[in-house]
């Protein structure tokens, strides 16, 4: 966490794309005191001004190009399509010395995309906060998002040393424990730890969706928390789980394949009535559950230990 030897680390952070992440960017930023003055651009006047309303920004801009002048941290906020245009948009306004970094969920193709952008002198590391919540928008941030969450940093071979650091210390201080790890890597994580899960939960709310039509509501009516919790997943921003999936397809795949194995097993032992491999399997499943809870990534309240009025 931060403390008052972080105050002040950065003189201008700039957050392009102000939504879920880049508000509690930048909330969390003014917890700690890290930046002595925060800029932000987004695609909406709307945004923009919503962001200034609510002091997550001191100034706001209609383009990066004109957000980053100035800044020695820039952070992309944006779906991860959008990295590379914009590290093109902003390569000759970054300062030297500048650290730019991101927050996408999928690693390999934002560095392919971005790096041939990065000026010499200016410092790219890619970084991913795995955390979140299905709100979106400016008003959806908060400080807490990040604490005792995980930041995975994949900074390329010849990344500078001193701004990896800087950047690690940075995420601490927002609350974050961190990891690096090759960006290779983190796809291929991720694609089962959070990449296949939505997917999973898009298209089993759709298929319950046509269901609907031939049961009369009921599916809807008699929602069970299984499914009340797809649907939860299911509400995140479309565009950006979009993107996701076109630029980690490799490693989702993968992952798809495997799970499409698995299911098969678990379709046999049902079709057999092999009790013994389904209470194993579902044993072996409430293990990582608790796994989950004890590593702390996770509470075992009800409502994912959310208050009611909970973001």
């Amino acid at each position: 966490m931060s403390g008052p030897q972080h105050e002040n680390m950065f003189e201008k952070i700039a957050l392009i794309g102000i939504g879920l992440i880049g508000s509690s960017i930048s909330h969390a930023a003014r917890r700690g005191k890290l930046a002595k003055s925060i800029a932000g651009s987004a695609r909406t006047p709307e945004t923009v001004a919503t962001a200034k309303r609510l002091g997550i920004i001191d100034e706001g801009f209609a383009t990066a190009h004109e957000a980053v002048r100035g800044a020695d941290l820039v952070i992309l906020c944006v779906p991860v399509g959008m990295c590379g245009p914009i590290a093109a948009e902003i390569a000759d306004v970054l300062e030297p010395g500048a650290i730019l970094t991101d927050v996408g969920s999928v690693k390999a193709a934002i560095c392919k995309d971005v790096a041939p952008h990065v000026r010499n002198g200016v410092h790219f590391v890619a970084a991913h906060p795995v955390a979140g919540t299905e709100q979106s928008g400016p008003e959806a941030g908060f400080a807490e998002l990040f604490d005792n969450r995980w930041c995975i940093l994949t900074p390329l071979p010849d990344a500078d040393a001193a701004a990896v650091e800087k950047l690690s210390t940075f995420w601490q201080a927002l609350g974050s424990n961190v990891e690096i790890m090759t960006p290779e890597h983190h796809d291929l994580v991720l694609a089962i730890t959070s990449h296949v899960p939505h997917l999973i939960a898009y298209n089993i709310v759709n298929t319950a969706t046509h269901l609907e039509r031939v049961t009369d509501k009921e599916v809807i009516k008699f929602s069970a928390s299984g499914f009340r919790d797809f649907t939860r997943i299911a509400a995140s921003d479309p565009t950006m789980w979009r993107d996701v999936f076109l630029n980690n397809k490799d490693a989702v795949l993968e992952m798809l394949g495997r799970f499409a194995e698995d299911l098969a097993a678990l379709q046999r032992a049902i079709r057999f009535s092999d009790g013994d491999a389904l209470f194993k399997t579902f044993s072996d499943a409430r293990q990582v559950r608790r796994g989950i809870i004890q590593a702390g990534q996770e509470t075992a309240a009800p409502n994912f230990g959310r208050p009611k009025d909970s973001k």
